[in-house]
């Protein structure tokens, strides 16, 4: 066999933990969803209230002490104690959204998210908190979070990729998610050449557009392992339209064994038996273990005025302690530049929406 990887399929062995589970197999709101008590939402309302006390700070201010937290600060601990051995996801449900305005909501979002990690940027504009939302009617050419359709199966940036909504779809965009230890169990069965090849990795390209505002290369160093083993603990990282940008760029001359790899892992993650398919309301806050998880959109229909459409907010975080990743380490050098070109407060459900309506009458570009 040609491209024989570094790793052989004999000394892989199968993946063993909770988090390998099928989607069948799994009641999401029995097994893995929190529902929010009174005291809980008292807590978070003191928190916030303490927070604004403290004048109009920037995100990057908020932090377990100007957002402080009593009981729940042990929920949260708990839960990441769970996303990393348990399932690998939890849903928290029922958070009074309307008793709040937007952007106190991205605050309250950010505030829980630092019990868990420290928030990441998610691109060139250095946007510590993300907004997923069709608005490709305003600015066509975004990127995938930033339209409606489905997406492909994939993972993010970062050890705990969060979602919370704050208005959903007239219908359908519900989260597709698939257990990467489930996966990578199938395919050692049926395709343990592949596997060792995932393990191997792949050349990975990135988008002009990040790499412009940031180092400005797109092209990772080396291969980039999708599947690992740090100190035992399995984890994955998989984006697979990369290697395709790669070969279409001619930096990798014949996809071979490598995009056979690829797409035998999506191929597998999109099939009814492996992938759970999870609602979402308006008040759920959902926490993903970006190691652990595959996750995906389902197509969605929406409303036409900006202020009614499906509008979820975006968390990504670093998990001190949790698995180094090689793809990571690509993208941190990144990071710290983009962060550079963020705006204070610039992340708040009002300024986005500000810019998107300017662009919408003024035709404003975003630099």
């Amino acid at each position: 066999m040609n491209n024989v990887p570094e790793i052989v399929s004999e000394e892989i062995k199968p993946v063993e933990g909770r988090f390998v589970w099928k989607g069948p197999d799994i009641d999401y709101e029995k097994d893995g969803t929190r529902i929010f008590s009174e005291e809980d939402i008292g807590e978070i309302d003191r928190a916030l209230r303490h927070l604004k006390k403290l004048g109009d700070l920037d995100f990057p201010e908020i932090t377990q002490n100007t957002f402080p937290l009593d009981k729940f600060r042990e929920n949260l601990s708990a839960c990441r104690e769970e996303l990393r051995r348990g399932l690998g996801f939890l849903l928290f449900r029922g958070f009074p959204v309307d008793r709040y305005s937007e952007d106190d909501l991205g605050r309250i979002f950010y505030g829980l998210g630092t019990y868990l990690g420290t928030p990441m940027p998610q691109s060139y504009q250095g946007d510590l908190l993300g907004h997923i939302m069709d608005v490709s009617d305003i600015e066509p050419n975004d990127r995938g979070y930033r339209r409606s359709g489905a997406l492909s199966m994939h993972t993010d940036a970062g050890g705990i990729a969060a979602l919370m909504c704050l208005r959903a779809s007239a219908s359908g965009g519900e989260s597709r998610i698939a257990s990467t230890a489930a996966l990578h169990n199938e395919l050692l069965k049926t395709r343990p050449d592949l596997v060792s090849v995932l393990y191997v990795g792949f050349l990975q390209r990135s988008t002009e557009k990040d790499a412009e505002h940031g180092s400005g290369q797109n092209l990772t160093d080396g291969k980039m392992p999708v599947f690992t083993r740090d100190d035992g603990e399995f984890a994955c990282r998989f984006i697979g339209g990369f290697l395709r940008r790669a070969i279409e760029a001619g930096d990798v001359p014949d996809g071979g064994p490598e995009l056979d790899a690829v797409d035998a892992l999506g191929n597998l993650a999109v099939l009814p038996e492996f992938y759970l398919d999870m609602s979402f309301k308006a008040g759920d806050l959902q926490y993903l273990n970006n190691n652990l998880i595959l996750h995906s959109r389902t197509d969605y229909t929406d409303r036409p005025g900006l202020d009614q459409r499906r509008h979820l907010l975006r968390l990504w975080l670093e998990v001190p302690g949790w698995p180094e990743l090689a793809f990571d380490d690509h993208n941190f050098r990144d990071q710290e530049i983009w962060l550079k070109r963020r705006t204070h407060l610039g992340e708040t459900s009002s300024a986005y929406l500000k810019k998107l309506e300017d662009i919408r009458i003024h035709g404003e570009k975003v630099t």
